[in-house]
C-alpha cells in the first residue's frame, strides 16, 4: 500500500479535489516537490488534520500558511541565525530545510531537501515549539502523516491525546479555494478560519500567545485587521 493510500484509508478526504498548477508552483519555489505531497495537496486541499496540524498548501487561506508565502524563507533565516549564535542546535544545514507545515502549538514541519534532485527521497524534520528538541522521520511527509495518525509512531513533540477523538480533516472555507467567485473576505470567512492559521500569523508577527486553548480576542482582532478588508 502506498503512503497516500494508507492516509486516505485512515482519514477520508473532502469530496472534491482542489486543482493546483504544479508547474507554476514549482517554478515559484524553485525546486521540484515530492510527488506524494502534490497528491496530498490536490486530494485534501488546504485545511488541517485533527484540528492541530496543517500542511502548507499553494492555496493556503493566508500567506502565513501558504507554501508560496514568506514562512519557508523566514524560518530558514531564523534557523540560520540560531545556529550562528549558538542558541539552539539545528540537526541539518538550515538552507536544506524547507518548511512544509505547522501545528497549533507552534511546531514546524520541514522537508530535509537532500538529495536536492530527488524530492521523493526527502525526509521530515520537526522542531519543538519554543524548545531545542527535534524529531526526525526517515520517510516522506505523507508517510509521516499516515504513521503518526495510525499511532504506528510516537512523536514526542505532539500532545498526548491528539488522536483521542479520531483522525479528521477540515478543509478551509470555500471563499479561498480556486474557482471561487468571491474575491473578498467578510466576517463569516473570518469566523471560519481555524485557530492555527491565526496562531501562525501571530507568532510570525511577534505576538505572545498561549500554547493551546482559546485565542485572546486582541490577537484575533489584530489578525482580522491585517487580513480582512472591509467594504
Amino acid at each position: 500500500m502506498t503512503a497516500i493510500a494508507d492516509l486516505l484509508r485512515i482519514c477520508p478526504p473532502p469530496a472534491e479535489p482542489v486543482p493546483v498548477d504544479w508547474d507554476a508552483v514549482e517554478s515559484a519555489v524553485g525546486v521540484k516537490l515530492p510527488a506524494d505531497y502534490k497528491q496530498l495537496a490536490t486530494v485534501y486541499g488546504p485545511g488541517n488534520f485533527c484540528e492541530y496540524l496543517r500542511v502548507y498548501h499553494p492555496h493556503g487561506p493566508t500567506e502565513w500558511v501558504d507554501l508560496l508565502g514568506p514562512m519557508p524563507a523566514t524560518l530558514r533565516r531564523q534557523l540560520r541565525e540560531d545556529r550562528d549564535a549558538g542558541r539552539s542546535p539545528v540537526p541539518h544545514a538550515p538552507d536544506s530545510l524547507f518548511a512544509c507545515g505547522v501545528t497549533d502549538n507552534g511546531e514546524y514541519l520541514f522537508w530535509v531537501t537532500e538529495p536536492a534532485d530527488d524530492p521523493d527521497d526527502w525526509r521530515i524534520a520537526i522542531n519543538e515549539a519554543r524548545g531545542p528538541r527535534w524529531y526526525i522521520f526517515d520517510g516522506s511527509l505523507v508517510a509521516f502523516l499516515a504513521a503518526s495518525f495510525s499511532d504506528r509512531i510516537e512523536v514526542p513533540l505532539f500532545p498526548d491525546g491528539l488522536l483521542d477523538d479520531g483522525v479528521s480533516f477540515s478543509r478551509d472555507f470555500e471563499q479561498q479555494l480556486p474557482g471561487s467567485d468571491s474575491t473578498d473576505l467578510g466576517s463569516g470567512a473570518a469566523r471560519a478560519v481555524d485557530s492555527h492559521v491565526i496562531r501562525a500569523w501571530a507568532r510570525a508577527n511577534g505576538y505572545d500567545l498561549p500554547d493551546r486553548g482559546r485565542l485572546p480576542a486582541a490577537i484575533t482582532e489584530a489578525w482580522q485587521r491585517a487580513n480582512i478588508r472591509s467594504d
